[in-house]
């Protein structure tokens, strides 16, 4: 039988940790009881037995589903989109538009996932006109290969792509590019359980200042 852990990943851990634990109460009222994982994705986690990760973050997804021995991965949302017990909450038919993460470019399965929730969460959603496996970067992956001022320009280009201001993300990073692009952020795990987003507002090179310290650490 495989063994299944949780695993919040840094940036949410950074973000909002209070979150990622009322996830991790609610993964494990829903799912059954799981350890939470607070190893770093670009860490090996040593497992010695077969494991599946639950994730929140598609950088985790992709690394630990790829990287390491005994170890497999599902998302959050592939979990959720097939649970009939939890309680979505209601957001009558709020127009939303969406960004999809850079790591889940070949993964429709997830992007079909996520627009289920929010089909459940009665979220009117306005795709973009690059989505799903055409999606194109926030600007966030070009740090640090690119000045900070031309990231930031990178990221105010795409958000003026979006047909709607509020942005459904799901990638904390992507919190901080749809912020600095004059759009409004919602960040997918917050909107499950009926929490406001909140502003990223450090600047980018002090948000990954950030993350590189949790990532050594961890």
């Amino acid at each position: 039988m495989t063994n299944r852990v949780f695993a919040p990943g840094c940036a949410l851990m950074i973000y909002k940790p209070e979150l990622a634990a009322k996830l991790h109460v609610m993964l494990n009222k829903e799912f059954g009881e799981m350890e939470l994982l607070t190893t770093c994705c670009r860490h090996d986690p040593g497992f010695e037995e077969p494991t599946q990760i639950v994730n929140v973050c598609p950088g985790c997804d992709k690394r630990f589903g790829s990287l390491y021995a005994n170890t497999t991965t599902v998302s959050l949302w592939e979990l959720l989109a097939e649970s009939e017990s939890f309680p979505f909450p209601n957001y009558a038919g709020e127009p939303m538009t969406i960004l999809d993460a850079c790591p889940t470019r070949e993964k429709p399965k997830i992007h079909d996932a996520i627009r289920t929730l929010l089909q459940k969460m009665n979220i009117c959603l306005m795709e973009p006109e690059k989505t799903r496996t055409k999606s194109t970067c926030c600007g966030d992956s070009f740090y640090p290969q690119l000045p900070v001022e031309k990231v930031n320009e990178l990221m105010k280009k795409r958000m003026n792509e979006m047909p709607v201001d509020d942005v459904v993300v799901y990638c904390v990073s992507c919190i901080q590019s749809v912020g600095i692009g004059g759009k409004n952020p919602r960040y997918l795990p917050d909107l499950l359980l009926g929490m406001e987003t909140a502003m990223i507002v450090r600047p980018t090179e002090v948000w990954h200042g950030e993350l590189d310290e949790y990532i050594e650490k961890h």
